[in-house]
């Protein structure tokens, strides 16, 4: 069978939910056998979303071969188990930067440079995947923003062109929200209209539509929305607000999706779909009775800062049979007088990931309280660090000890740069990127946890931990238990007295699915729940 691409568009407002639809289509279409993988375009102009605050972007998702990415692949990974790559996700950016280094070289042999064909032709090139040896059934694109933004534009011209070149081996599958105003008592399709009547001005005419909805949406409604917008009727599906993102797949294969999408490419579809983990998985997660409860110290108070931490916990909760509810704790606020009462009441606590000074002492002083008191902590990068600071000063008496990245002038730089990141100039992509090999110590809890000798995990930082120091704090408890193979690097740290009190440099969040739950989460929540 040809590649068949389906294009993900949104429309009247953002943060619909497209990275969810585009997530749960690829999951339908694997239980039906295919191949399958899903891209995300964004019309931003950064190179990549690694210099965006958390704020602006929410988290920065990494790949495997060190790609810092939209936080939409976290979904596509955790929904469908793929591997992203650094071609799964393609920025305005890219496109232009790809396009002006063909022009240096000379590659455009003195032609006019021109957003149609030059850059829609390198934007229809990322889509197709020209460079990619894996052929797939179908490649699923998603493309960021809202329609009508000045800057996904060339995005939409390149599908236009696409859809007329390849006929029924593309589609468009359009998200937009359906309002329901209270005063009124009614809902409102005149937005979905005007959203789809831009579309088609843009030369495409999408064939499915999916509405965001907060309520029920009525047959009426949806026979209203198909008859004013040119769609079959059976190709309006509504997507109402569920009690979780899991439950999604299933909505969406309840109301007949892949099969829609299946008939208007001319495929035959077969009645029966392999769904049976995943419904074993929303089982357990409808039936999870225990609550546990869970601090994520870090300074970004946005949910999506801390998106695949928050996942990896719920996935990790659910098949140990516990509801997982995360609190942020906002390290700013942290000091030794209150450390008390701010982690009061939580079961465990998670040291987020982070850069920047701001928060930092919060961070350190909780490591200690939770060590002191012996409450299950998981330190995610920075945070392994900020646990490694907290021993320092509190342990090895080391009182002015830091990382380098706060203090360049402390004499016990537990934490310092990596050799190999002294001399850079530019802060995107230069990080210490990608998925590493760990060996972990036998005897160690780490290798219990994870049951093998080596691992592989996803990295994204500039400091480690200075192993001149490494003697003192295995001598005083704290076991350096997972070393890089190549270099040394001390990857986790762990005392073994404790219940629970890991921390890796590496960022395992990443390598969760829903039908893969990451071992490190799972162990933690066990001995939480336990």
């Amino acid at each position: 069978m040809d590649t068949r691409y389906i294009f993900v568009t949104g429309g009247v407002v953002s943060s619909l939910g497209k990275g969810i639809i585009s997530a749960s289509l690829g999951k339908l279409l694997q239980a039906r056998g295919y191949k399958i993988t899903i891209q995300k375009f964004d019309p931003y102009i950064n190179i990549d979303p690694g210099t965006l605050n958390p704020y602006e972007h929410g988290e920065c998702y990494v790949t495997e071969d060190g790609m810092e990415t939209d936080l939409d692949l976290g979904h596509y990974e955790r929904f469908t188990g793929i591997r992203t790559t650094r071609g799964n996700s393609i920025t305005t950016g890219r496109i232009y930067k790809a396009v002006i280094d063909k022009e240096r070289r000379g590659d455009y042999l003195g032609k006019t440079i021109q957003v149609v064909p030059h850059i829609t032709d390198e934007i229809k090139r990322r889509m197709l995947r020209a460079d990619d040896p894996v052929k797939y059934d179908f490649i699923i694109i998603e493309v960021g923003g809202t329609i009508g933004d000045i800057e996904s534009a060339p995005f939409m011209e390149a599908i236009r062109q696409l859809r007329w070149e390849l006929g029924k081996r593309c589609i468009n599958v359009h998200l937009t929200y359906i309002p329901y105003l209270k005063a009124a008592g009614e809902l409102k399709t005149k937005p979905t209209q005007h959203s789809v009547k831009e579309l088609q001005g843009m030369g495409i005419q999408p064939e499915l539509l999916i509405l965001r909805t907060e309520v029920h949406l009525e047959s009426n409604i949806l026979k209203k929305v198909a008859a004013f917008c040119n769609v079959d009727q059976d190709c309006v599906i509504q997507s109402e607000d569920l009690p979780s993102i899991y439950d999604v797949p299933v909505n969406m294969l309840n109301q007949g999706l892949d099969k829609a999408l299946l008939r208007k490419m001319d495929i035959p579809a077969a009645e029966e779909t392999d769904m049976h983990g995943w419904y074993d998985f929303v089982e357990k997660m409808h039936s999870a009775q225990k609550q546990v409860k869970i601090g994520l110290v870090g300074k970004y108070d946005l949910q999506d800062a801390y998106k695949s931490i928050r996942e990896s916990l719920t996935i990790a909760g659910i098949y140990n049979g516990c509801k997982v509810k995360a609190e942020f704790v906002n390290s700013e606020k942290i000091t030794k007088d209150n450390v008390a009462s701010m982690l009061e009441g939580l079961d465990g606590i998670v040291i987020c990931p982070g850069f920047g000074t701001r928060g930092i002492e919060g961070k350190i002083i909780a490591a200690e309280y939770t060590r002191v008191n012996d409450i299950p902590t998981f330190g995610i990068c920075l945070g392994m660090q900020m646990m490694v600071i907290n021993f320092a000063r509190n342990v090895l008496h080391m009182e002015d000890a830091n990382s380098r990245e706060f203090d360049n002038e402390t004499s016990h730089n537990v934490i310092d740069i990596m050799e190999d990141q002294k001399n850079l100039t530019e802060m995107g992509g230069t990080m210490r990127l990608g998925a590493y090999a760990c060996d972990l110590k036998e005897g160690s809890k780490i290798r219990e946890i994870y049951g093998v000798p080596q691992i592989s995990e996803r990295h994204r930082h500039r400091y480690e931990f200075n192993s001149t120091f490494r003697e003192k704090f295995e001598e005083a408890g704290m076991k350096c238990v997972g070393t890089n193979p190549e270099t040394g690097l001390v990857e986790v740290v762990e005392i073994p007295s404790l219940k629970w009190y890991i921390g890796g440099q590496f960022h395992p969040e990443y390598s969760t699915s829903v039908l893969n739950p990451h071992p490190m989460f799972m162990s933690f929540i066990k001995t939480i729940a336990e």
